[in-house]
């Protein structure tokens, strides 16, 4: 099992912030991915610009608070957080990743796997909101 966290404010209304980071439509900004199908109200797929598939299901969504889902591939299984709040004209995002990989010769890679995928995800999510 592996643990990231990563926190960062942004000069943006959190309604901005809320509303890019769980549009499941609006995911032109990611530069990982290549398409996302909504499977249903509470599950969807992200597919890697390499076609590798992601199934995520929603477990909490609590508008402008809290956004938490469960997630599945081939390779890793786990769960994620995300916090948002108000700081004064600031929006603070907290997320939290925990993450098992599935196979034993991939765990030494995960944490690291998982910091560089937040480090893009925050770039890419910086360079829509600013």
């Amino acid at each position: 099992m592996a643990v990231s966290n990563i926190k960062v404010a942004f000069p943006c209304d959190i309604k901005k912030v809320w509303e890019t980071v769980t549009s499941l439509e609006n995911y032109a900004w990611r530069g990982d991915l290549s398409k996302i199908e909504i499977v249903s109200g509470k599950q969807f797929v992200e597919f890697t610009k390499e076609g590798y598939a992601t199934t995520f299901t929603i477990t909490v969504m609590e508008p402008y608070q809290r956004y938490e889902f469960d997630m599945e591939n081939d390779n890793i299984k786990g769960h994620w957080v995300g916090v948002f709040s108000q700081k004064g004209e600031q929006t603070e995002i907290d997320f939290t990743e925990d993450v098992t990989a599935k196979k034993l010769f991939m765990k030494p890679f995960v944490k690291a796997y998982l910091k560089k995928q937040q480090t893009q995800y925050i770039s890419d999510l910086k360079k829509a909101l600013l």
